[in-house]
């Protein structure tokens, strides 16, 4: 089951805001508000997991990389590439 923690950390790992995932999701603010702070809604949850997971989100369940439940990108975001580890500094964090 995915929390409410991994559905906020996903769009946040997109770069996301509220708006921005409700305009490309087709939810309501409303709708993903709840779904990120208790998942009342399954059909919510489900709709907006099958679109994170479509922008480049994978889901990990607990204990799969043997830690607890968490969020990954599957694919590089903003490049091919990104920026290489030893290149990342405070102008080019954000």
């Amino acid at each position: 089951m995915i929390s409410p923690q991994q559905l906020r950390a996903g769009r946040a790992l997109l770069g996301l805001g509220k708006a921005e995932l409700s305009r490309q999701s087709g939810l309501s603010v409303e709708a993903i508000d709840q779904a990120e702070l208790d998942g009342a809604n399954w059909d919510d949850i489900t709709r907006l997991k099958k679109f994170l997971e479509g922008a480049g989100i994978a889901f990990i369940a607990n204990g799969d990389d043997g830690g607890g439940p968490g969020v990954r990108l599957t694919r590089p975001q903003g490049g091919a590439d990104g920026i290489r580890p030893e290149n990342l500094n405070a102008t080019n964090d954000g």
